[in-house]
């Protein structure tokens, strides 16, 4: 299984965009019923967000049963590689598509990081 990023680039400040039922679907070449029954859910009993499994595919926390499931890419390549047991899995990890909002909030983290480095040089004189 290759990943193109490290671990260190999960750490960074880069938001990596989620992956859907289909996105798992193409890239693990399984059908929308067996990553359905892959998942961590429990549609019969409506239980959201269920505690880690490592024998399933455990999808980003959601707030109501109407949110779609979402994968991290991390977890999507866990899974298939110690579940499924497949060698050769590459899950493409793309930035998100910019768009005003998100180039909003990158100039609202820039300040605050400006802010916060001005605050600690008044704190050290």
């Amino acid at each position: 299984m290759s990943l193109p990023f490290s671990s260190s680039d999960l750490k960074s400040d880069r938001v990596y965009e989620l992956m859907d039922v289909e996105s798992i679907q193409k890239a693990l070449g399984r059908s929308r019923a067996s990553v359905y029954r892959y998942a961590n859910t429990d549609p019969e009993q409506g239980l959201l967000n269920l505690p880690y499994d490592p024998q399933k595919l455990n999808p980003e926390l959601r707030n109501s049963d109407r949110d779609p499931l979402l994968f991290h890419p991390t977890e999507v390549s866990r899974f298939a590689r110690d579940v499924l047991k497949m060698k050769q899995v590459t899950i493409q990890v793309q930035e998100p598509a910019q768009n005003e909002t998100n180039r909003l909030l990158q100039e609202i983290l820039q300040e605050l990081r400006s802010l916060n480095q001005a605050i600690g040089t008044l704190r050290d004189p």
